[in-house]
Protein backbone atom coordinates (compact mmCIF):
# COMPACT_ATOMS: atom_id res chain seq x y z
CA UNK A 1 0.00 0.00 0.00
CA UNK A 2 2.66 2.12 0.82
CA UNK A 3 4.40 1.69 -2.58
CA UNK A 4 0.97 2.54 -4.44
CA UNK A 5 1.02 5.49 -2.41
CA UNK A 6 4.20 7.17 -3.45
CA UNK A 7 3.82 6.25 -6.99
CA UNK A 8 -0.08 8.37 -6.78
CA UNK A 9 1.64 11.32 -4.94
CA UNK A 10 4.75 11.20 -7.37
CA UNK A 11 2.42 11.06 -10.29
CA UNK A 12 0.15 14.01 -9.33
CA UNK A 13 3.56 16.30 -8.62
CA UNK A 14 4.86 15.73 -12.02
CA UNK A 15 2.13 16.09 -14.54
CA UNK A 16 2.57 19.41 -14.66
CA UNK A 17 5.60 20.20 -15.47
CA UNK A 18 5.09 17.28 -18.36
CA UNK A 19 1.62 18.76 -19.69
CA UNK A 20 4.05 22.27 -19.77
CA UNK A 21 6.98 20.82 -21.57
CA UNK A 22 7.48 21.32 -25.54
CA UNK A 23 5.43 18.89 -27.58
CA UNK A 24 6.62 20.38 -30.62
CA UNK A 25 11.07 20.13 -32.48
CA UNK A 26 11.07 23.84 -33.16
CA UNK A 27 14.40 25.07 -32.43
CA UNK A 28 14.80 26.67 -28.87
CA UNK A 29 14.37 31.04 -29.35
CA UNK A 30 17.48 33.24 -27.87
CA UNK A 31 16.95 36.23 -25.39
CA UNK A 32 16.43 38.64 -28.54
CA UNK A 33 13.72 36.34 -29.44
CA UNK A 34 15.75 35.44 -32.47
CA UNK A 35 16.20 31.91 -33.96
CA UNK A 36 19.48 29.40 -32.91
CA UNK A 37 22.31 30.22 -34.70
CA UNK A 38 21.79 27.01 -37.12
CA UNK A 39 18.55 28.94 -38.67
CA UNK A 40 20.01 32.60 -38.82
CA UNK A 41 19.56 33.67 -42.81
CA UNK A 42 21.63 36.57 -44.28
CA UNK A 43 19.65 39.33 -42.37
CA UNK A 44 20.99 38.22 -38.99
CA UNK A 45 23.91 36.94 -39.37
CA UNK A 46 27.45 36.61 -40.99
CA UNK A 47 28.54 33.49 -43.05
CA UNK A 48 25.04 32.38 -42.65
CA UNK A 49 24.77 28.62 -44.46
CA UNK A 50 21.12 29.18 -45.73
CA UNK A 51 22.05 30.57 -49.56
CA UNK A 52 18.02 30.98 -50.44
CA UNK A 53 18.56 34.31 -51.11
CA UNK A 54 21.40 33.68 -53.51
CA UNK A 55 20.38 33.76 -57.78
CA UNK A 56 21.22 31.71 -60.62
CA UNK A 57 24.52 32.08 -62.79
CA UNK A 58 24.31 34.15 -65.43
CA UNK A 59 26.56 35.24 -68.51
CA UNK A 60 26.13 37.02 -71.97
CA UNK A 61 24.66 35.55 -74.67
CA UNK A 62 27.90 33.77 -76.16
CA UNK A 63 30.74 33.19 -73.86
CA UNK A 64 34.71 32.85 -75.15
CA UNK A 65 38.43 33.03 -73.36
CA UNK A 66 39.54 36.53 -72.83
CA UNK A 67 35.62 38.24 -72.40
CA UNK A 68 34.96 41.17 -70.09
CA UNK A 69 31.08 41.21 -69.34
CA UNK A 70 29.15 44.17 -67.53
CA UNK A 71 26.18 43.78 -65.24
CA UNK A 72 23.59 46.21 -64.67
CA UNK A 73 20.90 46.34 -62.09
CA UNK A 74 18.85 48.84 -60.70
CA UNK A 75 16.52 48.66 -57.51
CA UNK A 76 14.41 50.95 -55.20
CA UNK A 77 14.28 50.71 -51.35
CA UNK A 78 11.09 52.02 -50.47
CA UNK A 79 11.06 55.86 -48.81
CA UNK A 80 10.07 56.27 -45.26
CA UNK A 81 11.62 52.71 -44.60
CA UNK A 82 14.74 52.25 -41.89
CA UNK A 83 17.37 49.67 -42.81
CA UNK A 84 18.17 46.85 -40.10
CA UNK A 85 20.54 44.85 -42.21
CA UNK A 86 21.74 44.59 -45.63
CA UNK A 87 23.73 41.16 -46.94
CA UNK A 88 25.63 40.96 -50.62
CA UNK A 89 26.84 37.63 -51.38
CA UNK A 90 28.80 37.53 -54.76
CA UNK A 91 31.54 35.72 -57.27
CA UNK A 92 33.09 35.58 -60.50
CA UNK A 93 34.49 33.16 -62.83
CA UNK A 94 37.62 34.19 -63.01
CA UNK A 95 37.77 37.77 -61.48
CA UNK A 96 34.74 40.15 -60.81
CA UNK A 97 34.89 44.03 -59.84
CA UNK A 98 31.64 44.98 -57.64
CA UNK A 99 30.52 49.05 -57.01
CA UNK A 100 27.31 49.98 -55.79
CA UNK A 101 26.11 53.38 -56.94
CA UNK A 102 29.20 53.93 -59.11
CA UNK A 103 31.45 53.33 -55.97
CA UNK A 104 33.63 50.38 -56.15
CA UNK A 105 33.46 47.94 -53.15
CA UNK A 106 35.06 45.44 -53.88
CA UNK A 107 37.16 42.82 -56.17
CA UNK A 108 38.40 39.23 -56.61
CA UNK A 109 39.80 36.33 -58.12
CA UNK A 110 38.76 33.37 -56.68
CA UNK A 111 35.40 31.51 -58.03
CA UNK A 112 35.11 29.13 -55.87
CA UNK A 113 34.46 30.93 -52.74
CA UNK A 114 31.58 33.29 -51.94
CA UNK A 115 32.12 37.10 -51.25
CA UNK A 116 29.91 38.60 -48.78
CA UNK A 117 29.54 42.09 -48.10
CA UNK A 118 28.17 44.18 -45.25
CA UNK A 119 26.83 47.44 -47.07
CA UNK A 120 24.06 48.25 -44.43
CA UNK A 121 25.88 51.62 -44.14
CA UNK A 122 25.85 52.63 -47.56
CA UNK A 123 22.04 52.41 -48.32
CA UNK A 124 19.45 54.28 -47.84
CA UNK A 125 15.27 54.93 -49.12
CA UNK A 126 15.73 55.54 -53.04
CA UNK A 127 17.06 53.96 -55.92
CA UNK A 128 20.95 52.59 -55.93
CA UNK A 129 22.86 50.92 -58.76
CA UNK A 130 24.92 47.55 -58.33
CA UNK A 131 27.19 47.05 -61.69
CA UNK A 132 29.76 44.23 -62.07
CA UNK A 133 32.36 43.85 -64.57
CA UNK A 134 33.46 40.18 -64.98
CA UNK A 135 36.20 38.78 -66.26
CA UNK A 136 36.66 34.90 -68.12
CA UNK A 137 40.25 33.88 -69.25
CA UNK A 138 39.11 30.99 -70.34
CA UNK A 139 36.65 27.85 -70.30
CA UNK A 140 33.19 27.91 -68.33
CA UNK A 141 32.04 31.88 -67.30
CA UNK A 142 29.88 33.24 -64.78
CA UNK A 143 28.48 35.75 -61.93
CA UNK A 144 26.08 34.45 -59.38
CA UNK A 145 25.07 37.43 -56.26
CA UNK A 146 22.56 37.88 -53.67
CA UNK A 147 21.18 40.87 -51.95
CA UNK A 148 18.86 40.78 -48.88
CA UNK A 149 17.99 43.74 -47.37
CA UNK A 150 16.14 43.89 -44.00
CA UNK A 151 13.30 46.65 -43.06
CA UNK A 152 12.33 47.65 -39.89
CA UNK A 153 8.53 46.50 -40.18
CA UNK A 154 10.19 42.81 -41.01
CA UNK A 155 9.82 42.96 -44.74
CA UNK A 156 12.93 41.66 -46.74
CA UNK A 157 14.14 43.03 -50.39
CA UNK A 158 15.95 40.35 -52.06
CA UNK A 159 18.20 41.58 -55.39
CA UNK A 160 19.48 38.12 -57.14
CA UNK A 161 21.12 37.77 -60.45
CA UNK A 162 18.79 36.81 -63.14
CA UNK A 163 17.54 37.44 -67.08
CA UNK A 164 16.27 40.75 -64.89
CA UNK A 165 19.92 41.85 -65.48
CA UNK A 166 20.89 44.40 -68.42
CA UNK A 167 24.57 43.43 -70.27
CA UNK A 168 26.42 47.28 -70.54
CA UNK A 169 27.67 47.04 -74.77
CA UNK A 170 31.34 47.85 -74.82
CA UNK A 171 32.82 51.42 -75.04
CA UNK A 172 30.17 53.33 -73.30
CA UNK A 173 32.14 55.62 -70.94
CA UNK A 174 31.13 55.88 -66.60
CA UNK A 175 28.16 53.41 -67.07
CA UNK A 176 28.92 52.42 -63.57
CA UNK A 177 27.70 55.62 -62.41
CA UNK A 178 24.36 55.81 -64.86
CA UNK A 179 21.11 55.66 -62.99
CA UNK A 180 19.00 54.64 -66.58
CA UNK A 181 19.82 51.89 -68.86
CA UNK A 182 20.94 52.91 -72.30
CA UNK A 183 19.86 52.24 -75.95
CA UNK A 184 21.25 48.70 -77.07
CA UNK A 185 21.78 46.61 -73.57
CA UNK A 186 19.90 43.39 -73.57
CA UNK A 187 19.56 41.30 -70.66
CA UNK A 188 21.75 38.41 -69.41
CA UNK A 189 20.98 34.55 -69.98
CA UNK A 190 20.97 32.45 -67.28
CA UNK A 191 22.75 29.69 -66.96
CA UNK A 192 22.27 27.15 -64.16
CA UNK A 193 20.79 27.81 -60.41
CA UNK A 194 23.13 28.32 -57.74
CA UNK A 195 24.72 25.25 -56.56
CA UNK A 196 24.92 23.11 -59.77
CA UNK A 197 27.32 22.22 -62.13
CA UNK A 198 30.08 23.39 -63.49
CA UNK A 199 30.95 25.61 -60.44
CA UNK A 200 28.89 23.11 -57.87
CA UNK A 201 27.70 23.93 -54.10
CA UNK A 202 29.89 26.90 -52.80
CA UNK A 203 30.73 26.40 -49.08
CA UNK A 204 33.71 28.64 -48.67
CA UNK A 205 32.32 32.17 -47.58
CA UNK A 206 34.83 34.83 -47.20
CA UNK A 207 33.75 37.84 -45.00
CA UNK A 208 34.70 41.56 -46.17
CA UNK A 209 34.85 43.85 -43.35
CA UNK A 210 32.04 46.11 -43.17
CA UNK A 211 32.01 49.14 -45.55
CA UNK A 212 31.50 52.64 -44.49
CA UNK A 213 29.91 56.01 -46.47
CA UNK A 214 32.39 57.37 -48.62
CA UNK A 215 31.88 61.19 -47.72
CA UNK A 216 34.07 63.20 -50.59
CA UNK A 217 35.91 66.05 -49.23
CA UNK A 218 34.78 69.35 -49.95
CA UNK A 219 37.32 70.49 -52.08
CA UNK A 220 36.93 67.02 -54.00
CA UNK A 221 33.02 67.72 -55.15
CA UNK A 222 32.34 69.04 -58.41
CA UNK A 223 30.79 72.64 -57.17
CA UNK A 224 33.86 73.93 -55.14
CA UNK A 225 36.31 72.93 -58.01
CA UNK A 226 34.29 75.04 -60.64
CA UNK A 227 33.68 77.74 -57.77
CA UNK A 228 37.95 77.71 -57.95
CA UNK A 229 38.05 77.58 -61.47
CA UNK A 230 35.81 80.47 -61.45
CA UNK A 231 37.49 82.04 -58.90
CA UNK A 232 41.02 81.66 -60.34
CA UNK A 233 39.56 83.01 -63.66
CA UNK A 234 38.47 86.00 -62.34
CA UNK A 235 41.11 87.24 -60.67
CA UNK A 236 43.59 86.71 -63.69
CA UNK A 237 41.13 88.43 -65.49
CA UNK A 238 41.16 91.25 -62.56
CA UNK A 239 44.87 90.73 -62.30
CA UNK A 240 45.69 91.31 -66.34
CA UNK A 241 43.49 94.32 -66.36
CA UNK A 242 44.98 96.05 -63.36
CA UNK A 243 48.07 95.70 -64.84
CA UNK A 244 46.54 97.13 -68.16
CA UNK A 245 45.39 99.92 -65.59
CA UNK A 246 48.81 100.56 -64.31
CA UNK A 247 50.79 100.54 -67.46
CA UNK A 248 48.41 103.15 -68.77
CA UNK A 249 48.82 105.19 -65.80
CA UNK A 250 52.76 104.46 -65.73
CA UNK A 251 52.18 105.97 -69.16
CA UNK A 252 49.99 108.73 -68.51
CA UNK A 253 52.72 109.52 -65.36
CA UNK A 254 55.36 110.12 -67.63
CA UNK A 255 53.52 111.55 -70.56
CA UNK A 256 52.36 114.32 -67.66
CA UNK A 257 55.45 114.73 -66.53
CA UNK A 258 56.85 115.60 -70.33
CA UNK A 259 54.06 117.83 -71.16
CA UNK A 260 54.96 120.11 -67.54
CA UNK A 261 58.22 120.30 -68.25
CA UNK A 262 57.67 121.22 -72.09
CA UNK A 263 55.44 124.11 -70.13
CA UNK A 264 58.23 124.84 -67.82
CA UNK A 265 60.78 125.36 -70.63
CA UNK A 266 58.00 127.06 -72.69
CA UNK A 267 57.25 129.43 -69.92
CA UNK A 268 60.86 130.18 -68.92
CA UNK A 269 62.01 131.02 -72.39
CA UNK A 270 59.18 133.20 -73.63
CA UNK A 271 56.81 134.76 -70.98
CA UNK A 272 59.76 134.86 -68.74
CA UNK A 273 61.93 136.57 -71.05
CA UNK A 274 59.25 138.93 -72.17
CA UNK A 275 58.35 139.87 -68.35
CA UNK A 276 62.31 140.73 -67.75
CA UNK A 277 62.39 142.77 -71.09
CA UNK A 278 59.20 144.67 -69.89
CA UNK A 279 60.93 145.34 -66.19
CA UNK A 280 64.06 146.71 -68.14
CA UNK A 281 62.65 148.86 -70.52
CA UNK A 282 60.11 150.34 -67.18
CA UNK A 283 63.24 150.70 -65.72
CA UNK A 284 64.91 152.61 -68.94
CA UNK A 285 61.92 154.55 -69.79
CA UNK A 286 62.10 155.52 -65.86
CA UNK A 287 65.79 157.12 -66.22
CA UNK A 288 64.99 158.74 -69.52
CA UNK A 289 61.73 160.52 -67.69
CA UNK A 290 61.89 163.92 -67.95
CA UNK A 291 58.23 164.04 -67.16
CA UNK A 292 57.40 165.15 -63.50
CA UNK A 293 57.58 163.32 -59.74
CA UNK A 294 53.80 161.40 -60.73
CA UNK A 295 54.86 160.03 -63.96
CA UNK A 296 57.83 158.31 -62.02
CA UNK A 297 56.14 157.24 -59.40
CA UNK A 298 54.31 155.23 -62.19
CA UNK A 299 56.70 154.12 -63.78
CA UNK A 300 58.58 152.65 -60.43
CA UNK A 301 54.31 150.78 -59.52
CA UNK A 302 54.79 149.49 -63.19
CA UNK A 303 58.12 147.83 -62.46
CA UNK A 304 57.27 146.86 -58.93
CA UNK A 305 54.50 144.62 -60.36
CA UNK A 306 56.58 143.38 -63.30
CA UNK A 307 58.95 142.06 -60.79
CA UNK A 308 56.12 140.63 -58.57
CA UNK A 309 54.60 138.88 -61.74
CA UNK A 310 57.79 137.75 -62.65
CA UNK A 311 58.54 136.06 -58.95
CA UNK A 312 54.98 134.55 -59.00
CA UNK A 313 55.86 132.91 -62.72
CA UNK A 314 59.11 131.75 -60.97
CA UNK A 315 56.83 129.71 -58.07
CA UNK A 316 54.68 128.39 -61.43
CA UNK A 317 57.57 127.02 -62.75
CA UNK A 318 59.40 125.21 -59.93
CA UNK A 319 56.03 124.05 -59.35
CA UNK A 320 55.08 122.46 -62.50
CA UNK A 321 58.67 121.56 -62.95
CA UNK A 322 59.24 117.69 -62.62
CA UNK A 323 62.51 118.36 -61.69
CA UNK A 324 62.22 119.81 -58.45
CA UNK A 325 59.67 116.98 -57.48
CA UNK A 326 61.52 116.31 -54.51
CA UNK A 327 61.47 117.15 -50.78
CA UNK A 328 65.38 118.65 -50.76
CA UNK A 329 64.31 120.69 -53.85
CA UNK A 330 61.15 121.74 -51.96
CA UNK A 331 62.68 122.28 -48.67
CA UNK A 332 65.23 124.41 -50.70
CA UNK A 333 62.50 126.50 -52.20
CA UNK A 334 60.28 127.17 -48.54
CA UNK A 335 63.98 127.99 -47.03
CA UNK A 336 64.59 130.64 -50.08
CA UNK A 337 61.24 132.42 -49.80
CA UNK A 338 60.74 132.90 -46.13
CA UNK A 339 64.22 134.90 -46.01
CA UNK A 340 63.15 136.85 -49.15
CA UNK A 341 59.87 137.26 -47.74
CA UNK A 342 60.63 138.42 -44.23
CA UNK A 343 63.94 140.52 -45.47
CA UNK A 344 62.29 143.74 -45.84
CA UNK A 345 60.18 143.17 -42.74
CA UNK A 346 61.18 143.76 -38.83
CA UNK A 347 60.61 139.81 -38.35
CA UNK A 348 64.12 138.13 -38.20
CA UNK A 349 64.44 134.29 -39.80
CA UNK A 350 65.82 131.59 -38.03
CA UNK A 351 66.43 128.66 -40.24
CA UNK A 352 66.16 124.77 -37.89
CA UNK A 353 66.15 122.20 -40.62
CA UNK A 354 66.70 118.60 -40.02
CA UNK A 355 70.26 117.69 -41.59
CA UNK A 356 68.60 114.39 -42.84
CA UNK A 357 66.38 115.56 -45.06
CA UNK A 358 65.35 112.91 -47.65
CA UNK A 359 65.63 112.70 -51.34
CA UNK A 360 62.22 110.92 -52.16
CA UNK A 361 59.79 112.25 -54.74
CA UNK A 362 57.67 114.92 -53.20
CA UNK A 363 54.00 114.74 -55.48
CA UNK A 364 53.06 117.92 -56.55
CA UNK A 365 49.31 118.55 -54.92
CA UNK A 366 50.89 117.78 -52.08
CA UNK A 367 53.97 119.69 -51.99
CA UNK A 368 51.50 123.07 -53.62
CA UNK A 369 48.99 123.17 -51.02
CA UNK A 370 51.88 122.55 -48.19
CA UNK A 371 53.74 125.76 -49.76
CA UNK A 372 50.60 128.03 -50.03
CA UNK A 373 49.39 126.81 -46.39
CA UNK A 374 53.32 128.00 -45.18
CA UNK A 375 53.31 131.58 -46.97
CA UNK A 376 50.00 131.80 -45.43
CA UNK A 377 51.16 131.19 -42.21
CA UNK A 378 54.23 133.74 -43.06
CA UNK A 379 51.96 136.17 -44.18
CA UNK A 380 49.97 136.33 -41.24
CA UNK A 381 53.08 136.67 -39.17
CA UNK A 382 53.74 139.91 -41.11
CA UNK A 383 50.29 140.93 -41.21
CA UNK A 384 49.03 140.63 -37.30
CA UNK A 385 51.84 139.28 -34.65
CA UNK A 386 53.92 142.08 -34.44
CA UNK A 387 56.58 139.57 -34.31
CA UNK A 388 60.59 140.18 -33.54
CA UNK A 389 61.76 136.68 -34.66
CA UNK A 390 60.43 133.74 -36.41
CA UNK A 391 61.56 130.37 -36.57
CA UNK A 392 61.36 127.85 -39.60
CA UNK A 393 61.79 124.73 -38.07
CA UNK A 394 61.93 121.38 -40.61
CA UNK A 395 62.11 117.64 -39.86
CA UNK A 396 61.55 114.26 -41.09
CA UNK A 397 60.17 111.90 -38.72
CA UNK A 398 58.58 108.63 -39.29
CA UNK A 399 58.09 108.93 -43.07
CA UNK A 400 56.27 112.31 -42.47
CA UNK A 401 57.22 116.60 -43.50
CA UNK A 402 56.71 118.14 -39.62
CA UNK A 403 56.87 121.92 -40.89
CA UNK A 404 56.39 124.51 -37.93
CA UNK A 405 56.26 128.58 -38.28
CA UNK A 406 56.69 130.28 -34.77
CA UNK A 407 57.22 133.15 -33.89
CA UNK A 408 56.90 135.94 -30.51
CA UNK A 409 54.69 138.21 -31.49
CA UNK A 410 51.27 139.29 -29.44
CA UNK A 411 49.70 136.09 -29.74
CA UNK A 412 45.97 136.11 -29.65
CA UNK A 413 42.95 133.74 -28.88
CA UNK A 414 41.94 131.37 -31.82
CA UNK A 415 38.52 130.88 -30.52
CA UNK A 416 37.73 134.33 -31.07
CA UNK A 417 39.77 135.36 -34.14
CA UNK A 418 37.89 136.11 -37.43
CA UNK A 419 37.96 132.91 -39.83
CA UNK A 420 37.88 135.25 -42.85
CA UNK A 421 40.43 137.70 -42.86
CA UNK A 422 43.56 135.19 -41.18
CA UNK A 423 43.45 132.70 -43.46
CA UNK A 424 43.35 129.97 -40.62
CA UNK A 425 40.47 128.16 -42.09
CA UNK A 426 41.99 128.05 -45.95
CA UNK A 427 45.47 126.28 -43.92
CA UNK A 428 43.55 124.20 -42.37
CA UNK A 429 41.70 122.88 -45.67
CA UNK A 430 44.63 123.02 -47.54
CA UNK A 431 46.09 120.24 -44.97
CA UNK A 432 42.94 117.90 -44.79
CA UNK A 433 42.75 118.22 -48.47
CA UNK A 434 45.96 116.10 -48.68
CA UNK A 435 44.85 114.05 -45.40
CA UNK A 436 47.82 115.94 -43.58
CA UNK A 437 47.30 117.50 -40.05
CA UNK A 438 47.45 120.77 -39.14
CA UNK A 439 47.96 122.35 -35.39
CA UNK A 440 47.33 125.97 -34.38
CA UNK A 441 48.87 126.65 -30.38
CA UNK A 442 48.36 130.53 -29.43
CA UNK A 443 47.52 132.77 -26.85
CA UNK A 444 47.60 136.69 -25.83
CA UNK A 445 51.00 137.63 -25.08
CA UNK A 446 52.73 134.36 -26.04
CA UNK A 447 52.99 134.26 -29.86
CA UNK A 448 51.76 131.86 -31.96
CA UNK A 449 52.68 128.42 -33.41
CA UNK A 450 51.52 126.58 -36.51
CA UNK A 451 52.62 122.65 -37.18
CA UNK A 452 52.35 121.27 -40.72
CA UNK A 453 52.30 116.94 -40.74
CA UNK A 454 51.71 115.31 -43.98
CA UNK A 455 53.07 112.42 -46.04
CA UNK A 456 54.96 113.19 -49.54
CA UNK A 457 52.56 110.69 -51.46
CA UNK A 458 49.35 112.15 -52.41
CA UNK A 459 46.22 109.98 -50.66
CA UNK A 460 43.79 108.85 -53.45
CA UNK A 461 40.32 108.90 -51.83
CA UNK A 462 36.88 108.54 -53.68
CA UNK A 463 35.30 109.84 -50.52
CA UNK A 464 35.92 113.23 -51.11
CA UNK A 465 32.79 114.36 -50.14
CA UNK A 466 33.68 113.53 -46.41
CA UNK A 467 36.27 116.52 -46.51
CA UNK A 468 35.71 119.36 -44.10
CA UNK A 469 33.57 121.86 -44.61
CA UNK A 470 35.59 124.53 -43.24
CA UNK A 471 35.38 126.75 -46.19
CA UNK A 472 31.93 127.73 -45.40
CA UNK A 473 32.75 129.90 -42.57
CA UNK A 474 32.11 127.84 -39.79
CA UNK A 475 34.69 127.71 -37.22
CA UNK A 476 37.95 125.09 -37.16
CA UNK A 477 37.34 121.55 -35.11
CA UNK A 478 38.58 121.31 -31.78
CA UNK A 479 41.29 119.11 -32.52
CA UNK A 480 42.99 122.05 -34.73
CA UNK A 481 42.38 124.81 -32.42
CA UNK A 482 44.03 124.45 -29.01
CA UNK A 483 43.58 127.12 -26.34
CA UNK A 484 47.20 126.83 -24.39
CA UNK A 485 50.05 128.86 -23.83
CA UNK A 486 53.50 127.76 -26.87
CA UNK A 487 55.18 125.17 -25.46
CA UNK A 488 58.52 126.67 -26.59
CA UNK A 489 58.14 130.00 -27.25
CA UNK A 490 61.40 131.60 -29.30
CA UNK A 491 62.36 134.23 -27.09
CA UNK A 492 59.45 136.08 -25.88
CA UNK A 493 59.26 140.21 -26.88
CA UNK A 494 59.96 141.90 -23.93
CA UNK A 495 57.22 144.55 -22.40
Amino acid sequence: MRRVFFIILGSIILAPRLISAPTDSSPQANADNRPSSEHLDSVHQRGSTDFSDMGSWIWETNTYDRQTVRFWKPFEIPAGKTIQRSRLRVTGDNVYTLYLDGREIGRDAEWRHLYEYDITPLLKPGRHVLALEVYNSFNEAGMVLGLRIGLDDGENIEVKSDASWLIVPEGIKGWVELTQSGEGWHGARILVPFGSNPWGKLDTIELVPPLQPFIMPFWQRAWFQVSLLILCAATSVVSIWLMMQLMVHKNEKKLLLRERGRIARDIHDDLGLRVTQLVLEGEVAQRESSNGPEARAHFEKMCEEAREALRAMDEVLWAINPRRDTLREFVTFVCGYARTYLNNTPIQCNLDVDSEISSETFELPVRRNLLLAVKEALNNAVKYSNATELLLKIRWQNKRLVLTVQDNGLGFDPASANMSRNGLTNMADRMHEIRGKFLLTSSPGKGCRVEFSTRLVHPQSRFTWLHWRSITGRKLPKQIVQHKTVDHPVNPKPN
